[in-house]
């Protein structure tokens, strides 16, 4: 960056292998985009090892989400459209990737979560290529750790018209709190009209599963891979910790949305989060502990690459990409 760009803007925007030389610099620095992203986006895929753990991030595609001024419930468009341009972003829509995350550790293929079964956005449902051009096969996943229970997280469980199990092989683990509260009849009774559907379909089909197993947060679910609560996004958001010897991985899930907006700004409130303060204090706690731990992690929304690293950046985060 030349002198003269430097003075031409408040903010630096820098790639992630810059990222190392200004992290020293005093005031807020904004990461743009990977400039990997592009060809990682076609390519569909981007594998890494975190210790001995290989890990392969897969996309699913995304949502080209309209300008909504209920998006950000405390942040304005222009404000929306201001952030994303200072990350490099197109302004035109809210562009959110959804990225899964599957590992291989000892002897076993675990898989986060289960993409959007191609039953949402039409730029979404790439996953089954995806997974396919990286090696892995849905047929040999011997887990699936669910965070929550969005459709854009568990609707790749689920075939579209019948409902059946796409991993019928697999053991499906749940959060505890997100099963009880989204199988409650209560629950499907106070919600409003257009939004029970979510409910009746988890009620119709995950209490019949005889794959699915509960866990709370603390519990360790596979050797080395721990569950921790991260309330507010949903009533039982939960993340999973992997650990390597002294490396760890953790996987975020929706601890936040897109980096631009949501790691830059960790006070936003996101339209989607069922309790907006205990969401906001799940983010910072960890954010702060994966900072403190030095972990590698990934991001549901973060796009390709899909996993990096946080770092504190003024007076909220800045997502540094792997590449």
């Amino acid at each position: 960056m030349t002198r003269k760009s430097a003075m031409h803007r408040r903010d630096f925007i820098v790639s992630s292998t810059a990222a190392a030389a200004v992290m020293g610099l005093g005031g807020r620095i904004v990461f743009a985009e990977s400039k990997a992203a592009p060809d990682l986006m076609a390519k569909g895929f981007f594998s890494f090892k975190v210790g001995d753990v290989e890990v392969i991030t897969i996309s699913d595609g995304q949502w080209l989400k309209p300008h909504d001024p209920g998006f950000i419930k405390n942040a304005s468009v222009d404000e929306t459209k201001a952030a994303l341009a200072a990350a490099g972003l197109s302004t035109d829509v809210v562009t959110i990737p959804f990225t899964i995350t599957v590992i291989r550790t000892g002897g076993k293929t675990i898989m986060f979560d289960a993409g959007t079964g191609a039953q949402l956005a039409p730029t979404a449902g790439k996953l089954a290529a995806n997974m396919a051009a990286a090696g892995v096969d849905a047929k040999k996943i011997d887990k699936i750790l669910v965070t929550h229970f969005h459709p854009d997280h568990i609707f790749g469980l689920m075939q579209k018209d019948t409902n059946e199990q796409v991993f019928p092989d697999a053991e499906i683990i749940v959060p505890e709190a997100e099963y009880a509260y989204w199988t409650d009849p209560a629950t499907l009774a106070a919600l409003p009209e257009n939004r029970k559907g979510l409910a009746k379909r988890i009620q119709s089909t995950m209490p019949t599963w005889k794959n699915l197993a509960r866990i709370k947060g603390g519990a360790e679910v596979a050797p080395g891979i721990v569950a921790v609560a991260a309330h507010g996004h949903t009533p039982g958001h939960t993340t999973y910790v992997v650990g390597s010897g002294k490396d760890q991985l953790h996987v975020m899930a929706d601890i936040s949305n897109i980096p631009a907006l949501f790691v830059k700004n960790p006070g936003w409130h996101a339209a989607f989060d069922s309790d907006p303060q205990a969401a906001e204090a799940s983010r910072r706690r960890t954010f702060d502990r994966v900072i403190a731990d030095k972990a590698v992690i990934t991001g549901y929304h973060y796009g390709m690459p899909g996993a990096g690293r946080i770092e504190k950046d003024g007076n909220g985060y800045a997502f540094i990409p792997l590449a």
